[in-house]
């Protein structure tokens, strides 16, 4: 499962750059490598529940040959390898932006790349929201295939129990996600723990099952894979599309890197992670060497009759670890979204005072809840739903290397003899597995798809319209040197500061001009303040405000953020003093425009994309809200725009 950024639990992150005189701090390194064993690798962490079955399944059927099972374990075997620890671990993990990882800060940092054309940086934008929709329609798989996969297990020795599978998995997630608003904190530290307890136990069962039958270890060998395609070739295509379901989760490798850092990350996956899946893969193929007819439950055959069950206890905590670190993921993307303009406001709640990554997003909440309830309603089982997952993962990993070489040719200067055959190499892996993907779209991979495109609808209309609207108000608006002449016209000052939320900075709020339309007053000091979010992650204290001095009272007062932060107007105001402007936000009066939108006689867009743009609009949060405007300190003046 690709998640972006932020998961739960996390450490506080860290932004300064290394001291190189510094010695290691192994016992941070050590702490920060146990917590992402529970966050980072949660979800790859727990693909060997379906992975090797569902592979094996599809390279020779219930009752494979030999043939087939080693065929399907060396595809897994150097998937594994040139995808997650190849092109992830050694190579994006590199693309750091400003420490920071995932599809938005990827696109981000190609998106500054030198040299780049007009239409490339366009092509990079539209790339980073596919990327985001295709994300959301993943995201809501992983939950319910990851819970009903381990559920699945208490039908294996007793099938009576197989009709409790459903609601169980149901009541699991329902009340994970019920969970939600009272955050993770407490138990996120258990997360670590437990995921290393899991992955011993990945390792010993597969390691005791590789003893038995060590044959196994010819898988190695890659031409058992090649041997598929060589003998069978369509079948053995087919079968990339179930060998995926190894990977994925591979890019969460790449979007913690800001909360982990890339040392902890490297070591865990290859100093733990790696070793134990490899162990549990090959012991799952040793298993079905010798008793072939298991393969529909080829992850429970590793395992002794006398520990079936506490396995079954074990996967199950670990795919709601799994699930727990994917919503929060869909909390950390959806909040850059907003932030970068992608999506309209949305309610974010911080749920720890210390860890930065700790929030909550109601709405998506819903969102995701409701869908993943419906996943399991529609798909029953996570052997219907295998065919629905992996086509929007591999969609982003296709994206992710495209940006990555723009990165390398135009911001390390590698030369294009390395980039072209390297990244070309790489392309061709992450095609074949989306086309060998692309023939689930019947069975089932039309869900996310789906999914992916109502999102990817909703954010286009949401830019294009928000393009339309700030258009309209510059059209309507006055020019800010105009207004500062007429102003010596209006007669009355009060004391006090006004400060003008304005989304733009060169024109005069309209929210100001139906003050002065109606009151015929103007505070002795006005601040017309602008928030802009930067295509960094993080923006440095001294670049936070911005004060200019336009003359008779007014200021301007530029606000920038990153995409990483929470937007908090009030105490950013309070830095205007290096400026010479000192305010005190609970003293001033914010002035916000509540602004109704009605579609124009002549609509600059389609009529379906107004329509769904101003429902987006009156359902987006306040503007109030959203920048931490003290609740008592703000007037709102109504207006109506025609888009």
């Amino acid at each position: 499962m690709t998640r972006d950024s932020t998961s739960s639990p996390k450490p506080a992150a860290v932004h300064e750059p290394p001291d190189a005189t510094r010695k290691p701090d192994y016992k941070r390194n050590a702490t920060l490598t146990l917590a992402a064993l529970g966050v980072v690798y949660g979800d790859i962490g727990t693909s060997p529940l379906y992975a090797v079955r569902e592979s094996v399944l599809a390279a020779g059927g219930a009752h494979p040959a030999p043939e087939a099972i080693l065929g399907a374990i060396s595809l897994i075997f150097w998937s594994l390898l040139s995808v997650v620890t190849f092109k992830y671990v050694v190579l994006i993990l590199r693309a750091d932006n400003d420490g920071e990882g995932g599809v938005l800060a990827l696109a981000s940092l190609a998106h500054r790349a030198p040299g780049l054309g007009r239409r490339t940086k366009a092509a990079i934008g539209f790339a980073a929201i596919l990327g985001l929709a295709l994300f959301f329609g993943d995201g809501m798989l992983t939950p319910a295939i990851s819970v009903l996969s381990a559920v699945e297990g208490l039908g294996v020795e007793s099938p009576a129990l197989a009709e409790m599978v459903m609601p169980l998995s149901l009541a699991i997630l329902i009340a994970l996600f019920a969970f939600q608003s009272r955050g993770t904190a407490k138990v996120g530290r258990l997360f670590g723990p437990v995921m290393v307890v899991w992955f011993v136990t990945l390792a010993s069962l597969g390691a005791a099952s590789i003893w038995q039958a060590p044959e196994i270890l010819s898988a190695l060998n890659p031409q058992y894979g090649f041997a598929l395609f060589r003998d069978e070739p369509w079948v053995a295509f087919v079968a990339l599309g179930s060998v995926v379901l190894a990977v994925t989760g591979c890019e969460t490798l790449y979007a913690d890197m800001g909360h982990f850092g890339k040392f902890p990350i490297r070591l865990a996956w290859l100093g733990f992670v790696f070793p134990a899946l490899l162990l549990n893969y090959f012991g799952q193929g040793a298993a079905l060497l010798l008793a072939p007819e298991k393969t529909p439950i080829a992850f429970y055959a590793v395992a002794p009759a006398w520990a079936h069950y506490p396995l079954v206890l074990l996967a199950t905590v670990a795919t709601i670890i799994a699930s727990q670190a994917v919503i929060s993921g869909v909390y950390s993307i959806t909040r850059q979204a907003v932030q970068q303009g992608q999506l309209p406001r949305m309610e974010i709640r911080h749920t720890s005072e210390s860890e930065v990554g700790q929030i909550y997003v109601p709405a998506m909440n819903a969102l995701l809840c409701v869908g993943v309830v419906l996943i399991v309603l529609v798909f029953h089982n996570s052997g219907a739903l295998a065919a629905a997952y992996g086509i929007a993962v591999t969609g982003i990993m296709a994206l992710s290397t495209l940006m990555v070489a723009i990165i390398a040719a135009r911001k390390w200067r590698w030369p294009l003899y390395a980039v072209v055959p390297l990244f070309g190499a790489l392309a061709v892996i992450d095609l074949a597995f989306l086309s060998a993907n692309s023939l689930k779209i019947f069975e089932g991979g039309w869900f996310p798809l789906a999914i992916a495109g109502g999102v990817f609808a909703v954010m286009t209309t949401w830019r294009m319209g928000r393009r339309a609207h700030l258009e309209e108000v510059r059209k309507g608006a006055l020019q800010m040197p105009l207004l500062l002449e007429r102003v010596d016209k209006v007669t009355q000052r009060v004391a006090g500061t006004a400060i003008v939320m304005s989304a733009r900075s060169d024109v005069a709020p309209g929210v100001l001009l139906h003050s002065l339309k109606h009151y015929h007053v103007l505070h002795e000091r006005v601040v017309i303040c602008s928030v802009s979010v930067d295509d960094a992650p993080f923006v440095n204290a001294n670049r936070r405000v911005e004060v200019t001095k336009l003359g008779k009272g007014f200021f301007e007062a530029k606000l920038r953020f990153g995409f990483f932060e929470t937007p908090d107007v009030p105490k950013a105001l309070e830095q205007a003093r290096v400026f010479g402007l000192s305010l005190d936000p609970q003293t001033c009066t914010f002035f916000v425009g509540h602004e109704t939108l009605v579609p124009a006689a002549e609509p600059g867009l389609a009529r379906w994309r107004i329509g769904l743009y101003m429902w987006l609009a009156s359902h987006a949060l306040s503007p109030a809200r959203f920048y931490g405007l003290p609740p008592n300190r703000v007037v709102e003046l109504g207006t109506q725009i025609a888009i």
